[in-house]
């Protein structure tokens, strides 16, 4: 599989190789995102359920969007937009580049309709595919670059469209599902095991090769205690423990913030669990299935997470602590082509990538030296660095290759509509 990662950015020189593996990984790229909603009718293109998710015909028309606003007009000034009013509609949160519809109204869109947006996509993919074989080499390495963080971007938008449409799915009293071919992973449930890391400094963040997001860098040194980490994430048959021992009636084991939640909220057990007839159900993108014990238990908030580590006498991990491990292990896992779409049980080798983001109990934050991307694009990432948890490894619902050791995902510690779990860590003294 073609990775535009890959690419060398710093060479000016746009060798005929290059310019075709960029267009390669253009295309392929793009593809996936049309694949994912094959599966899709055309009244589902239009749903949003809550707030926080998006309708499917939004994604697939904003990571268009983001080609044409960031992309084109600045190699070509003479580009002319598909339809100008489309900067509105689909800018998500730019405002240094203009104003945006409200997210939590996409959902009112229907128009333009499907097969206009689906237009609108193939209008900028020829001028895209253009751009890159005829800009000339001064210009190469920032196209190079730019070109990059969109497809980066769109495979984030790939893994939300599926977090979105299994929220959007979920509300419908008939319980359909995304895709009836998906698998039931299923496994043994085995002893959790424990990995003893030493403390001292140890350097995290992007090494300098290949692709990374700007929160990513600098590289930079932290200090640890020596700690342990679990090598599988936490099952449904241990967090029903939990449950069943109260966990969501116990104040002691809850931050205050999650206290109060559960109080607002209700929550008595995770997000797509149900009960029916004595047994516990649950929701998924191939829709509603019995529980099964051995899966990793997903769709917690930071709240819940931290709440389990306490009854077990644990803790989240630091996210300094979870990378030193991750980047000791081989870059594979469960992700969106293992034929699932859900978290499977732990094999032998562990749990490290894939399946569910761990919650960490870090803070999202400036790393030391920290510096955004110039312009518009700068505010990707740097101005969320307030009042949400980082969270690390990928899910099953990452693209394979799209995730790494220094990866920072990060969500507000309320949400559960993401694939989100739990990995316990302990102090070493």
């Amino acid at each position: 599989m073609a990775d535009a990662s890959v690419l060398s950015l710093a060479d000016a020189q746009a060798a005929p190789d290059a310019r075709t593996a960029l267009k390669a990984e253009y295309r392929r790229v793009r593809r996936v995102t049309e694949q994912l909603c094959d599966p899709l009718h055309i009244d589902d293109y239009q749903l949003q359920s809550i707030v926080q998710t998006s309708p499917p015909k939004w994604h697939i028309a904003h990571v268009s969007w983001f080609f044409e606003a960031f992309v084109l007009p600045h190699f070509q000034p003479q580009y002319r937009p598909f339809d100008q009013r489309f900067d509105f509609i689909f800018n998500s949160y730019y405002y240094t580049h203009g104003q945006m519809h409200p997210r939590g109204r996409r959902g009112l869109l229907s128009r333009p309709d499907v097969e206009q947006v689906y237009r609108y996509r193939a209008h900028v993919d020829a001028h895209m595919l253009a751009l890159i074989e005829r800009v000339d080499e001064a210009q190469w390495a920032q196209l190079a670059f730019r070109v990059t963080l969109g497809l980066h971007h769109e495979q984030q938008h790939q893994e939300l469209l599926l977090m979105d449409t299994k929220h959007n799915f979920s509300i419908n009293p008939l319980k359909p599902a995304y895709r009836e071919d998906l698998d039931v992973p299923r496994g043994e449930l085995r002893p959790m095991r424990w990995i003893e890391r030493p403390g001292g400094l140890v350097e995290i963040g992007h090494a300098g090769e290949g692709f990374a997001f700007d929160n990513e860098t600098p590289r930079h040194q932290q200090l640890l205690r020596p700690h342990r980490l679990a090598d599988r994430l936490v099952s449904n048959a241990e967090y029903l423990q939990f449950i069943e021992d109260g966990g969501y009636q116990d104040p002691a084991l809850w931050l205050a913030d999650g206290w109060a939640l559960l109080a607002s909220e209700g929550w008595r057990a995770p997000l797509y669990w149900e009960r029916h007839d004595g047994r516990w159900m649950e929701f998924t993108l191939g829709g509603l299935r019995e529980l099964v014990p051995e899966q990793p238990v997903c769709h917690l908030s930071h709240y819940e997470a931290d709440a389990y580590a306490r009854w077990a006498g644990k803790r989240l991990p630091l996210e300094a602590e979870l990378e030193s491990m991750l980047a000791e292990q081989p870059l594979q896992g469960n992700f969106t082509d293992s034929g699932y779409l859900h978290p499977a049980p732990a094999g032998e080798q562990g749990q490290w990538f894939g399946d569910l983001w761990a919650w960490t109990a870090s803070p999202y934050s400036a790393y030391p030296g920290f510096r955004p991307l110039d312009g518009s694009m700068g505010e990707y990432n740097g101005k969320f660095m307030a009042n949400q948890m980082v969270l690390r490894g990928g899910a099953c619902v990452t693209p394979p290759g799209h995730t790494r050791a220094s990866y920072r995902n990060f969500f507000y510690p309320n949400e559960r509509w993401a694939f989100t779990g739990l990995r316990l860590a302990e102090d070493l003294y």
